[in-house]
């Protein structure tokens, strides 16, 4: 599994293109890799998006094999809506796939840099 990279705030476009040239170079010298990094322009927008309860799903998730977002819902003894809400919410940010084959979290951590 691969992890998850996020930055917040600070010099995100610097850092975007310092990570693509980066990939370019290895994609030409024959790596096969894969990354996922996310970018939220503040701390607030990222502790929107990452709620505690958000969090436990997520870790759920990862654990777990996961069919449908009713399932999801009974498993963490939460209301349907407010799960179906949070699963759209970290799917729209790139931390959950959801598809009718399930939900699925496929990263082991989520590393975060934060510019002060």
């Amino acid at each position: 599994m691969n992890d998850v990279k996020i930055t917040v705030g600070g010099a995100i476009e610097d850092e975007a293109s310092r990570r693509f040239i980066d990939a370019w170079r290895r994609g030409e010298r024959g790596e096969i890799f894969h990354e996922r990094h996310l970018a939220f322009e503040s701390w607030d927008a990222l502790t929107r998006v990452l709620t505690g309860k958000r969090m436990e799903l997520l870790r759920y998730v990862h654990r777990n094999k996961v069919a449908s977002v009713r399932a999801l819902a009974k498993a963490l003894g939460r209301d349907y809506s407010n799960v179906h809400a949070d699963v759209q919410a970290l799917t729209a940010a790139g931390l959950l796939d959801a598809t009718d084959a399930g939900v699925r979290a496929d990263y082991d951590a989520i590393e975060t840099k934060i510019a002060i």
